[in-house]
Parts: C-alpha cells; sequence; structure tokens
C-alpha cells in the first residue's frame, strides 16, 4: 500500500474541496495516483448525482457579475437542496468564481462546457454533489449587454439583478445599482408596456372584467373601465413606470432622467432563489 502523506492529502482537499477522510481514501485507493484519486471523487460524485437526480434544488446563491468595461453582465444561481449548504462560505465563494467565469459565455450550454480548473463546469458540479452531498447546478442563467451595466445582489444571495442603461454618463453607475435594486425589491413582470406578454394582458383585462360585473357596472363600460385598470397594472409591474422606491413621487423612468435627461433603462434580468 502506498503511503499517503498528509501533504497529499491537503493537496488533493484544496483541488475537489472534498472532506479529508474522503480525500485520503480516495488517495489510498489509487494507491497515491492524484489524478486518479481524483477521478475516484468525481464517480462518486456521479454516484450521489445520479441517487439525487429527482430531489428539488430550489435554494442556493445568485450572483450576478459585470465585466470591467460595464458592458456586459451575467446573473446566475447556483443551486442546491438546503438553506444550509447554500449560506456556506464555500459554497458561495464557488458561486462567485463561476459567475465570474460566466461572464465569457453566451449561453449556458457553452458556459457549462467550459474549463474550470481543468474540468469542465459541468463535472465541477457533478464532483460537488459528491463532495456536499447535495444535488448541486446552474439553475439560471442570464446575461445582458448595454451601454452601461450595473447589478445588485440581495443580502443572503438570494436574489440578483442586472440593468443595463443607454449611455455611460456621469451617475450611471449610482443609477444603474438603484434600479437594479427596484427590480429585485418589487420584482416587475417587464421593462415597459410592450414587454408584457399578451397572455398575461388577457388575463387582467379579463379579471378586471369580472370584478365590475360583479360590481354592477354596465356591460357597455367594462372595456373602457377595464383598460383604465390595465393601466394601472403596467404602472405597478413594469420597471420604467413603476414609483422608485427612493421617491414614490417620481417614477423609475423620472428617476434616470433627472441623472441624464437622455438616459433611459434598456433591459433588465432578474434571478430568484426560494
Amino acid at each position: 500500500m502506498a503511503k499517503i502523506t498528509a501533504a497529499e492529502v491537503n493537496k488533493l482537499r484544496k483541488a475537489t474541496g472534498a472532506g479529508m477522510m474522503d480525500c485520503k481514501k480516495a488517495l489510498v485507493e489509487a494507491e497515491g495516483d492524484f489524478d486518479k484519486a481524483i477521478e475516484i471523487l468525481r464517480k462518486k460524485g456521479q454516484k450521489v448525482a445520479a441517487k439525487r437526480a429527482d430531489r428539488e434544488s430550489s435554494e442556493g446563491a445568485a450572483i450576478a457579475k459585470v465585466n470591467d468595461a460595464k458592458t456586459s453582465g451575467v446573473v446566475i444561481s447556483l443551486n442546491c437542496e438546503t438553506d444550509f449548504v447554500a449560506k456556506n462560505d464555500g459554497f458561495v465563494a464557488l458561486a462567485n468564481e463561476l459567475a465570474e467565469l460566466a461572464l465569457g459565455f453566451d449561453s449556458k450550454d457553452a458556459f457549462l462546457a467550459a474549463d474550470f480548473n481543468g474540468v469542465s463546469v459541468a463535472d465541477k458540479l457533478t464532483e460537488q454533489t459528491g463532495v456536499i452531498g447535495e444535488k448541486i447546478e446552474i439553475g439560471s442563467f442570464e446575461k445582458l449587454e448595454a451601454a452601461f451595466v450595473g447589478s445588485y445582489i440581495h443580502a443572503g444571495n438570494k436574489i440578483a439583478t442586472l440593468v443595463g442603461l443607454s449611455k455611460s454618463v456621469d451617475g450611471a453607475e449610482e443609477a444603474a445599482k438603484d434600479v437594479a435594486m427596484q427590480a429585485a425589491a418589487m420584482n416587475p413582470v417587464a421593462l415597459n408596456e410592450d414587454g408584457v406578454d399578451q397572455s398575461i394582458i388577457d388575463k387582467e383585462i379579463e379579471i378586471a372584467k369580472d370584478q365590475l360585473r360583479q360590481e354592477g357596472k354596465p356591460e357597455a363600460m367594462l372595456d373602457n373601465i377595464a383598460k383604465g385598470k390595465l393601466n394601472r397594472f403596467f404602472k405597478d409591474n413594469t420597471l420604467v413606470n413603476q414609483a422608485f422606491i427612493k421617491d414614490s413621487k417620481q417614477s423609475v423612468s423620472d428617476y434616470v432622467k433627472s441623472v441624464d435627461s437622455d438616459l433611459t433603462v434598456t433591459a433588465f434580468k432578474r434571478v430568484a432563489l426560494g
């Protein structure tokens, strides 16, 4: 039997994140071969992943990252099964590392196939499933590009948002963060009226008409009154039309224009867990 040193065990632990005893067992089984030990741990992860494939992974960490030029951002969620794991410093650190890597990719599939310290992201997740003992996966992957991109991560990493602005101006960073915070807090269904799905509009109109009928309003008046209620829905549920959370006397659109008269919000992405 190969003699396994503490230094070798520690090296494997740092490379994989596995526990000391798991690393020692893998090295013993691999007769001291470092690469073979990593493969043994990975196969263990595959077995755990197969057993837990049908588990719900609704906890985790939502992380937003923006590139140095502030022109591109990504928001991902690293999902797990329990809040206990989600709050672990090592898990959050891994989520941040993965989000940093995700900045360089335009799709979830390309990101999962990307190299992460010598293995693919997908294989790293499988490995971590074995290490942690829970289903670990990338839940959301959202990319946003704009003239200026800002981000916000809510305390506890349960919500992360990105916001795109039409141009980079003095005050753009604070404005983008404020609007990203708005998107996190108020959960708008779309950027503006044009972005609201027609099925949502139809549903809201039908709900409004049903309420009006119950109030005894004449059938001939329903369409006009329902449209008024729909406009209220747009005001409450589309980002640029919502009352700004830091000053409810102005809309988000008005707030952004107070920074620069030509400045507009062009897009947003929001990822929430739990």
